[in-house]
């Protein structure tokens, strides 16, 4: 792809910064402290605003353009579908949209070979729980808390993180866990395999408190991401699988995020020989083109609904441009080999010189990932692993990761940045001159953060 000619336009881009603030609510912003870029375009890896700046995105939108901005082949599968079809009600059967299906069940492990679509990730899960509950006639869910599963009603109950807390409703069926994390053990295991086995005894023992006759599901990130893609050790989620099947829990895996190639595999559970009950995705299904989601379902759970109807659906359910991205984007990622780059990337570019930065700043505690889904964890002190900023921390008690996502934006590089932790997560299709950019700017901005180091 030719690279874009940036022009710069201020003054269009001061007309876009004051109808945005004029008008745009903003997701999980205090609406007057916050001062948006405003984006003049995309292409590929990178993106640039109305002043000529250009940015390596290494985070991929919200870890959802697996492709990079607009891919050629998206862009006119899209169009072609907007002269054809633009939109048609779910109930009917759709060409472009029962060809998605089919290439995501192609895909997908085992028998989870019937999919119902939705307009994003979140919706993703209330359905996959719905369903649960529904085949079982239980109503608790278990969840970790390191996880994020989305902003809706039941996703935002099931997530770990403190986004929940101002919508978190006591009467929602939700039990919390901890998941297997060795360099923050809460359960003071020393090796995988202790971490493993202690994480899954907990599990159990907290079946045994709540119920096993009252659980419906347990819903587990098969790599958790914003909460820091924390790799589960072998073993565990075989073990997860194993308890599920004892208990009669319906075992969801949440793939949003990690799945179509994020971790050098078309579906991260490939990495681990698992296969759910329902599967959850969105995000690089369709590289975010157009908002799409879905369950992925297996043969035990839609037979349920064999005769009995299925108490849920979306007006939007299936878009035909939604879907007609979906195959394009498929299509692309098996020509241009998108899910071995991104296994190669991690193996042969991110990951080694994630660890060699690691080696040369002080701030870095700990570096983990696969594929295009790697974190830095960083810590103020390496022996004590004392995170660079406090849980949750906002304002001055969140300077040094401020300072630190400043400098990588000085550098060209767009960061994520959650809590003490950045995220390299760019296109699963980076080139490995462009993850080494991003590799050379995370470098520069390391070293304010080790100015925070003790």
């Amino acid at each position: 792809m030719t690279p874009h000619v940036i022009e710069p336009d201020p003054q269009a881009g001061a007309a876009v910064k004051a109808a945005d603030r004029a008008h745009v609510f903003h997701s999980w912003s205090a609406q007057g402290l916050i001062d948006p870029l405003a984006v003049a375009g995309a292409e590929g890896s990178y993106f640039w605003d109305y002043d000529g700046n250009r940015y390596l995105d290494f985070t991929s939108g919200l870890v959802y353009t697996n492709i990079g901005y607009q891919h050629p082949r998206v862009v006119a599968a899209i169009q072609e579908q907007a002269a054809k079809l633009t939109t048609f009600a779910p109930a009917f059967a759709i060409d472009v949209r029962s060809e998605a299906a089919r290439l995501i069940a192609e895909r997908t492990p085992g028998d989870l070979d019937k999919i119902f679509f939705t307009n994003g990730g979140a919706e993703a899960v209330e359905n996959a729980v719905r369903m649960a509950r529904l085949h079982t006639g239980r109503t608790k869910v278990l969840s970790a808390y390191r996880s994020y599963h989305g902003a809706t009603s039941t996703a935002i109950n099931l997530t770990g993180d403190p986004r929940r807390w101002a919508s978190d409703n006591g009467s929602a069926g939700v039990v919390r866990f901890w998941a297997p994390f060795l360099y923050r053990s809460p359960f003071y295991a020393a090796t995988e395999a202790e971490e493993s086995a202690r994480a899954l005894q907990h599990l159990e023992d907290t079946i045994a408190f709540e119920g096993p006759a009252t659980i419906a599901a347990i819903i587990l990130e098969t790599v958790p991401g914003t909460a820091g893609i924390m790799t589960p050790p072998p073993g565990y989620l075989a073990g997860v699988r194993e308890i599920c099947d004892k208990y009669g829990i319906v075992f969801v895996l949440d793939e949003v995020m990690a799945g179509f190639g994020r971790t050098g595999k078309w579906f991260a559970a490939e990495h681990f020989d698992v296969v759910p009950d329902l599967m959850t995705f969105a995000k690089g299904v369709n590289s975010g083109y157009v908002p799409l989601g879905g369950v992925a379902i297996s043969e035990k759970i839609a037979a349920t609904f064999d005769k009995r109807p299925y108490p849920g659906g979306l007006t939007y359910s299936g878009h035909p441009l939604a879907c007609a991205a979906a195959v394009a984007t498929i299509q692309v990622m098996e020509d241009e080999k998108v899910v071995e780059n991104a296994a190669h990337i991690g193996e042969n570019v991110l990951g080694p010189g994630l660890r060699e930065l690691a080696e040369r700043h002080p701030s870095v505690g700990e570096v983990r990932g696969l594929g295009v889904f790697w974190a830095l964890d960083l810590v103020k002190n390496r022996e004590t692993r004392e995170p660079l900023v406090p849980y949750n921390a906002a304002g001055e008690a969140n300077a040094p990761m401020a300072a630190f996502g400043a400098a990588a934006k000085k550098n060209g590089l767009w960061p994520f940045v959650n809590m003490n932790r950045t995220h390299a997560v760019p296109a699963c299709n980076v080139t490995e001159a462009e993850a080494k950019e991003g590799l050379a700017a995370l470098d520069a901005a390391l070293t304010v953060a080790d100015e925070h180091t003790a």
